[in-house]
């Protein structure tokens, strides 16, 4: 039996690849991504666009991520800008390299109605020894409004 040494990065670029352009291959790709950690998968986003160093996301409004003020959850703003930072910076990483996410700070610019886009654009490091990484994810509304901008910061190491 051969041993797989893809990166989950990796594995996921694959996904993403495979099912990007299918019927429904973005809903796919968006709920195994939710599957495989639980708590981001409580949103419901679907990721829109994935390559090294960039994704894109989407968080339809809905009543599972509304507060009492009927605008869309803290919480639920900061899951979406993890999972797109996440995204794009793990899905370029090579299978020697692991991240793990140590801090995340949110600034809440306005309040945020209706459904959001997420977009993360970063370089991809070379990693040679442990190295603190951190990029930015901004949440927008549906009148290209910011309504949050997330600082994600990541602990990049490689494997040994």
């Amino acid at each position: 039996m051969s041993q797989n040494n893809e990166s989950p990065g990796e594995k996921i670029l694959a996904n993403w690849k495979k099912l990007q352009n299918k019927p429904f291959g973005k809903q796919m790709f968006s709920r195994a991504v939710g599957k495989m950690a639980a708590y981001t998968g409580t949103i419901k986003a679907l990721i829109t666009d994935l390559k090294p160093g960039h994704c894109q996301s989407f968080l339809k409004e809905r009543r599972l991520n509304k507060n009492h003020l009927k605008s869309i959850h803290a919480v639920a703003l900061i899951n979406l800008g993890e999972v797109t930072s996440g995204l794009a910076v793990l899905s370029g990483m090579t299978s020697q390299v692991r991240g793990i996410l140590t801090k995340m700070e949110m600034e809440y610019i306005i309040k945020a109605k209706g459904d959001l886009t997420a977009e993360c654009i970063c370089d991809i490091p070379e990693v040679k020894e442990n190295l603190e990484y951190t990029v930015k994810a901004s949440i927008k509304n549906t009148k290209g409004e910011v309504v949050a901008v997330g600082t994600f910061h990541w602990l990049l190491s490689r494997k040994g």
